[in-house]
C-alpha cells in the first residue's frame, strides 16, 4: 500500500469553514452552488428550456442539488461519472406547532429527525437554522448561530437508577429544548422570532423546515491534532469532498473523458424516498435531460447509463478502542488510513468486485491508500443511497466513504487526513 499523500491543512480548515456554514441540508446546498459558482457553473432552472451547451451547470432543489460538467464536443452517450452524498444529518426539527412549554419554562417543539444519539444532545448550546416559506411562495435561509436552545438533563439526584441502569429518554417528554421563562405561552412566538432575526415582515412566514445544530464551531483535536472534531461529518463530509472534486476537475488544464456529476440528496437519514431523496426521480431527470439536450436519442440515453459509474461516499465506522469486539476481527479501519470501500454481500452497500476495481484505479492515480469495511457477522449493517442508486438507475455503484467515530452524535470525530485523502480519490475518479 503506498503512502498516505501530504497531509494539505488547507483543505480541512476549509471543511471546518464548509461545515460551521452549512447547519442545515438548505445552508449546505447553497454553500456548494456558491463554490461550484466560482468555478465557472452557472444553475439552471428545471422550470424551463435546457441547452447542449458545454460548461458546469446544477440544480438546486430544497436541500438536494445536482451539478454536473459537459466536456467540449461531448457526444450525447458520453457516460457519466458520479459522485454521489446526502446532505442530512440526524437532530431535532421544529413542529408544525412549536410554541410550548410548563412550569414557567418556554420550550419549543421538536420532532425527532433520523437516528441521533439522543444523549449528544443533551447540555448542549444549540443553535436553530433552516428554510422560512412565505406567502408568496419564495424562500429564505435563517441561521441563529448563537445559544437559543438547550435540552437540559435531569441531576443524578432526581434518578440515582442512572449509575446502575444507564440513561434512559424518552423521545417525546424528555428532548423539548427550553429557549427561555414565562407562563404566557403564546402561539406564533417562535416564528415571529424569526421573522424578526431574518428582516422579513410579520406575518409573512407561512412555512418553515427548521433544526437544530450545535453552536460549537469544528475543532482540531488531539496532542498533534491529528483528529478533526464536528457537527454533521454524516455527510457533509463527502458533500464538501465531491464539491471540491467536482471544481477541480471542472477547472483542470484538460477535458474529462466522461461527464463528471455531483449529486448530494436530502433524507437519506430517514430512507431517501422523497422528491429531494435518493430515491426520487431528480438524479434520473437531470441525467436524461443532459443527454436529450445534447441532441441524443433513447438509445443514446441507454447506452451513457450502461458506461456510468458512481461513487455512493458517505463516512463509515472505524475500529473503536473501547469497543473492538463490534468490529469484524478482520476488518478494522483506522482513521487517516485513507477512504474506506464499504462491501456487504446482501447488497446493504452496493459494491461488488468489478466496483473495487473502479475504486482501486482512481486511488492508485491519485497515490491514495484505502482501507475496506465489512460488518460483524453479528452486527445489522447500515446503509446508504449507493443499493438505492444502483437499482433506480441501472448504474454500476459502489460504495465509499471516510472512518468516523461518534456517528449520529451531534458532534463526531474524523483523522484530519482523511477529507484530502477522499477529495484527491474522488478528483481522480471524476478525471476517469
Amino acid at each position: 500500500m503506498t503512502e498516505p499523500a501530504r497531509f494539505d491543512r488547507g483543505h480541512t480548515d476549509d471543511l471546518m469553514t464548509f461545515l460551521a456554514a452549512s447547519p442545515s441540508p438548505y445552508h449546505a446546498v447553497a454553500t456548494a452552488a456558491e463554490r461550484l459558482e466560482k468555478a465557472g457553473f452557472r444553475q439552471v432552472a428545471e422550470t424551463e428550456a435546457w441547452d447542449g451547451t458545454s460548461g458546469g451547470k446544477y440544480v438546486l432543489r430544497g436541500g438536494a442539488i445536482v451539478a454536473w460538467y459537459v466536456p467540449e464536443g461531448a457526444a450525447p452517450h458520453t457516460p457519466f461519472r458520479i459522485v454521489g452524498a446526502h446532505t442530512d444529518s440526524p437532530n431535532l426539527r421544529v413542529k408544525p406547532l412549536p410554541d410550548s412549554g410548563a412550569h414557567g419554562w418556554r420550550q419549543v417543539a421538536v420532532e425527532i429527525y433520523g437516528g441521533p444519539l439522543l444523549n449528544s444532545w443533551l447540555d448542549r448550546d444549540l443553535g436553530l437554522a433552516g428554510r422560512l416559506t412565505l406567502r408568496d411562495g419564495s424562500t429564505r435561509l435563517v441561521n441563529v448561530d448563537r445559544p437559543l436552545l438547550r435540552v437540559p438533563q435531569l441531576a443524578i439526584h432526581l434518578d440515582r437508577s442512572v449509575t446502575a441502569d444507564g440513561l434512559k429518554l424518552d423521545k417525546q417528554r424528555h428532548m423539548q429544548p427550553v429557549w427561555g421563562l414565562g407562563n404566557d405561552v403564546r402561539d406564533g412566538d417562535l416564528i415571529a422570532f424569526l421573522e424578526e432575526t431574518a428582516g422579513i415582515p410579520a406575518g409573512e412566514v407561512t412555512g418553515w423546515d427548521l433544526m437544530t445544530h450545535s453552536v460549537e464551531p469544528p475543532a482540531y483535536l488531539g496532542r498533534d491534532r491529528e483528529l478533526l472534531a464536528g457537527p454533521r461529518m454524516d455527510n457533509l463530509l463527502s458533500v464538501h469532498a465531491g464539491t471540491a472534486a467536482l471544481a477541480a476537475v471542472a477547472s483542470g488544464a484538460s477535458e474529462p473523458a466522461a461527464i463528471p456529476v455531483l449529486a448530494a440528496f436530502d433524507h437519506e437519514e430517514n430512507g431517501s424516498q422523497s422528491d429531494t431523496g435518493a430515491d426520487g426521480p431528480l438524479l434520473g431527470n437531470v441525467l436524461e435531460r443532459s443527454v436529450f439536450a445534447r441532441g441524443g436519442s433513447y438509445e443514446d440515453r441507454a447506452r451513457a447509463f450502461a458506461g456510468t459509474v458512481c461513487l455512493s461516499s458517505d463516512t463509515g465506522h472505524a475500529v473503536h478502542p473501547n469497543y473492538a469486539e463490534r468490529h469484524d476481527p478482520t476488518h478494522h479501519p483506522r482513521v487517516n488510513g485513507g477512504p474506506i470501500l464499504k462491501v456487504n454481500v446482501n447488497n446493504r452497500y452496493a459494491t461488488d468486485g468489478s466496483g473495487r476495481a473502479e475504486f482501486t484505479a482512481a486511488c492508485e492515480a491519485a497515490d491514495v491508500p484505502f482501507q475496506s469495511f465489512v460488518s460483524n457477522n453479528s452486527m445489522p449493517c447500515g446503509t446508504t443511497i449507493g443499493p438505492i442508486t444502483a437499482a433506480r438507475h441501472g448504474i454500476k455503484t459502489v460504495d465509499i466513504g471516510v472512518a468516523i467515530l461518534s456517528m449520529h452524535s451531534a458532534r463526531e470525530l474524523c483523522g484530519a487526513d482523511d477529507p484530502f485523502l477522499l477529495a484527491n480519490a474522488l478528483t481522480a475518479f471524476l478525471e476517469g
